[in-house]
């Protein structure tokens, strides 16, 4: 009997292909639906693969609605919504990413940076609505980025990137991290050290890229939006529970800043309503790594760790190795 795989959300087409040759799929076909937990429970009961996003929540009575589960792969490079202890306790194997999305996460990154301080949304909206105030009118002037302090707070691989497109805007560039770079590192890259607190009064742009664990769930707070300058702009690709967004719609309301672009929440697919309807504020739905080569990388690799389940042998991406180990 062929393998039976369900697939959460479209995939690129060859990945999916590739996938069709290897055994049934089904997919749920809707790319604007996050499949809710009764829906993923009874395709997984017809299921013995699951292929599933980042988004989806794979918990202890997911994996347990169907015995004969015999593979978790996530589009993830941690699978923060899967329940591997269940899975490992199954000695079902979960397979994630390598982490190469960075380029793509900080493409986007610049794009929210600049369509936030530039104003762009807001006058996309205002011209298709019929206002056009002219070309040297006052009344859509942004913030400036040329020569600008971004200050970046978290200074991973992500965070790296951003850094590098900043050189193309002249701009000044602070970071902050749990350990300080050496400084043969920090003047390759061309930044300088500050503590949060520091970095927040400093910068034109607050730069969110840190990794989300238990000591920066809401490491931008009230207190920290406070330090900002009113003219400054907070960005965040990285993690939504990093910013407390009740605290930043205060902020924003009460103009403590000057704006904001996010394209992670703390409570997705939910979005704080008052960022929904405040101007000065970009939102997109975690596109991070939607760039078409880096997906249909992303789809491939997905695959082959399929495929590798399939066929008896160690998948390439293992998150749990421990369920190898005789024993």
């Amino acid at each position: 009997m062929a393998p039976r795989i369900f697939v959460t959300q479209p995939i690129p087409k060859n990945a999916l292909a590739r996938l069709r040759e290897a055994g049934n799929v089904e997919l749920n076909p809707d790319a604007t639906h996050i499949i809710t937990k009764p829906e993923l429970m009874a395709a997984l009961r017809q299921n013995d693969y699951l292929l599933c996003l980042l988004h989806d929540r794979v918990d202890a009575e997911v994996i347990n609605s169907n015995p004969n589960l015999r593979l978790i792969a996530s589009m993830a490079i941690t699978p923060a919504g899967v329940d591997v202890a269940a899975a490992t306790a199954r000695r079902i194997p979960v397979t994630t990413i390598p982490p190469f999305v960075t380029e793509a996460t900080a493409d986007l990154h610049w794009a929210l940076l600049l369509a936030v301080a530039r104003r762009v949304v807001e006058g996309d909206r205002a011209l298709r609505s019929g206002i056009f105030p002219g070309s040297q009118s006052i009344h859509f002037v942004g913030g400036e980025v040329n020569r600008k302090t971004l200050g970046i707070v978290g200074l991973g691989a992500i965070g790296e990137a951003v850094a590098r497109r900043a050189r193309g805007f002249s701009m000044r560039v602070l970071y902050t991290k749990r350990h300080r770079l050496e400084e043969t590192r920090e003047t390759a890259l061309g930044v300088e050290y500050r503590t949060l607190d520091e970095l927040l009064r400093e910068s034109d742009f607050v730069s969110v890229n840190a990794a989300l664990s238990p000591e920066t769930i809401h490491l931008i707070g009230d207190r920290e939006l406070r330090l900002m300058r009113s003219s400054a702009y907070l960005i965040n690709t990285a993690r939504g529970p990093i910013v407390d967004e009740k605290a930043l719609v205060r902020a924003l309301e009460e103009k403590r800043i000057a704006g904001a672009a996010l394209d992670v929440y703390e409570q997705e697919p939910t979005v704080e309503p008052g960022l929904i309807r405040l101007p000065n504020v970009v939102l997109t739905p975690h596109l991070g790594s939607a760039a078409l080569d880096t997906r249909e990388r992303v789809a491939s690799i997905l695959v082959d760790n399929v495929i590798a389940v399939m066929e008896g042998r160690r998948p390439p991406n293992l998150y749990n190795p421990e369920i190898y180990q005789k024993g």
